[in-house]
């Protein structure tokens, strides 16, 4: 197998030299702003899980530009909000630098949690428990 011409590392790197990175505390400081949309793209099992920010919009990453996209059919009004601040994160920051980018590229403006979602707990941000199955 030929070598790759780019690594996923190398992409990672160049999508944070020109994406907006929010630090943990920051965002944690942020979460009463009734302009602020946090957007977790982590898969589903990773919430039930580890948890999520409480009031986080849940977009799994796979769907995101088609979500984003006004004109694809798949579009979610979340995306829509006039004046509103985007912020996404994934566990550690490399899905949602990778997905912030590829949003800029579109048009659309959102920053994302450069540490992501684990180093949350740690700076006292608060997590939302899933609801348990029956």
């Amino acid at each position: 197998m030929a070598g790759l011409k780019k690594t996923a590392a190398q992409m990672v790197a160049e999508a944070r030299s020109r994406i907006e990175e929010i630090e943990t505390t920051d965002l944690i400081a942020a979460l009463d702003d009734p302009d602020l949309v946090i957007v977790d793209i982590r898969d589903v099992r990773e919430r039930q899980r580890t948890g999520f920010i409480p009031g986080s919009f849940h977009a799994p990453r796979g769907m995101i530009e088609f979500w984003v996209d006004p004109e694809s059919p798949y579009h979610k009004k979340v995306f829509a909000q006039e004046g509103k601040r985007y912020v996404f994160h994934c566990a550690s920051g490399w899905r949602s630098a990778l997905t912030v980018a590829t949003l800029r590229d579109m048009g659309f403006e959102a920053a994302h949690l450069r540490e992501g979602f684990s180093t949350w707990k740690k700076h006292g941000g608060p997590v939302e428990a899933p609801a348990p199955k029956d």
